[in-house]
């Protein structure tokens, strides 16, 4: 396995593959949680290129090499910006794929853990261009989690950093990234879901309770949704199993 760091227009990036693959080779774009760094998720490389598919693991903006030794709280004053700049620069590293000839297929994923799974339901919202998804610990609404985190400020008594009237627009921002509304994108690719009950992060119904009304309507045919009921905010060895395998079937 051989994995290189490199700078794709300004994103550090490490580029995992072995010599066996060449442009038909399926591609994974895995994209890691807040608070952490793209090294961090070679585990899940691993388990891909085992499988015969090349991964791509950018930091996010803040994150790893980009760090810019911000507080905890500062950081999740900018969670929203963080979260979108990543769905914005998964497509520049889409187009540097094609660019760089590494995919001359359409066979290119999307992962990722944590708020790396909730970049990966915004770019399912707007990009048409993904073949198969992998949500772990994520959510199907942006706005749904952006309601929920101004809610726990005020229980725990926090000042909130944004007045109503900014708090009103970032919500109509971030529709345009709300899975459950753009169902169009994604109705026919297949996604897998991991997420274990007792997270206290993201909580299991961000994405559970939009599953089940999928599955009501008989709209889950290429979607697999994991959950472990003892598990909390980090993915099992069989979550990572399940996602990397059933990933790297649909693109082959």
């Amino acid at each position: 396995m051989i994995v290189k760091q490199e700078r794709w227009k300004a994103i550090p990036l490490l580029h995992v593959y072995d010599e066996t693959m060449d442009e038909q080779t399926p591609v994974v774009i895995f994209l890691h949680g807040f608070l952490s760094a793209k090294e961090h998720n070679l585990h899940y490389a691993y388990q891909f290129v085992q499988q015969g598919v090349r991964v791509i693991l950018p930091d996010a903006l803040m994150h790893g090499e980009r760090s810019n030794n911000l507080t905890e709280d500062q950081m999740n004053y900018n969670f929203w910006k963080i979260v979108l700049k990543s769905v914005e620069e998964v497509h520049t590293i889409y187009e540097e794929l094609k660019l760089k000839k590494l995919v001359t297929s359409d066979k290119i994923g999307i992962a990722g853990t944590s708020m790396g799974g909730i970049v990966t339901s915004g770019c399912l919202a707007i990009y048409p261009w993904i073949q198969s998804a992998g949500i772990c610990m994520g959510t199907t609404s942006y706005t749904k989690l952006a309601l929920h985190q101004a809610e726990e400020l005020k229980q725990k008594g926090v000042a909130f950093p944004m007045s109503e009237e900014q708090q009103i627009g970032l919500i109509r921002m971030l529709e345009k990234f709300d899975m459950e509304k753009h169902a169009a994108f994604w109705a026919n690719k297949p996604i897998i879901f991991w997420h274990g009950q007792r997270d206290t992060v993201v909580p299991y119904c961000m994405s559970r309770d939009y599953y089940e009304q999928l599955e009501k309507a008989k709209k889950t045919e290429h979607i697999i949704y994991l959950s472990e009921s003892k598990a909390g905010h980090a993915v099992s060895r069989n979550g990572i199993l399940q996602v990397t395998k059933f990933m790297a079937q649909r693109l082959a």
